[in-house]
């Protein structure tokens, strides 16, 4: 009986099992703000990637001798969103989207859109996977 007290007294090996109940928690934690962090630097590299469209778009690209500026072609826009974005592997981007919007809302503009797909992963368990999208108008060289 005495022994039975002493160890209901003892308090070896608490700090050993308050780690393992914490340490899982901690790590999730963590790697979780790497994740995020992951998806942070997508975003960036989406809106530099949309900001080099954009100024891409708005140039002068091969003026005549008469001062008319020639457009940036769809294609071209998009080819340099896409030569320009950044970010991880971990998730994928899709190709960048160059449209036209309706003529009455805009005439000589274009709106410009990126796509990130990420599978969440917390080490223990997998979340939904997050979609991201950035998109920016910018009105064309005249």
């Amino acid at each position: 009986m005495r022994k039975f007290i002493s160890l209901r007294q003892s308090d070896r090996g608490a700090a050993a099992i308050e780690m393992a109940i914490a340490l899982p928690v901690l790590l999730i934690f963590i790697y979780g703000i790497f994740e995020i962090g992951i998806a942070g630097q997508a975003i960036a590299g989406m809106q530099h990637g949309l900001g080099e469209g954009a100024r891409y778009a708005t140039i002068c690209v091969n003026p005549t001798s008469a001062g008319v500026c020639g457009v940036p072609t769809d294609t071209q826009i998009a080819a340099r969103i896409q030569a320009k974005k950044f970010g991880v592997g971990v998730g994928t981007f899709d190709d960048p989207t160059v449209t036209t919007p309706v003529a009455t809302d805009c005439v000589n503009c274009r709106d410009l859109s990126v796509t990130f797909h990420m599978p969440m992963n917390f080490l223990f368990f997998s979340a939904p996977s997050i979609n991201i999208t950035r998109t920016k108008r910018v009105y064309l060289a005249t």
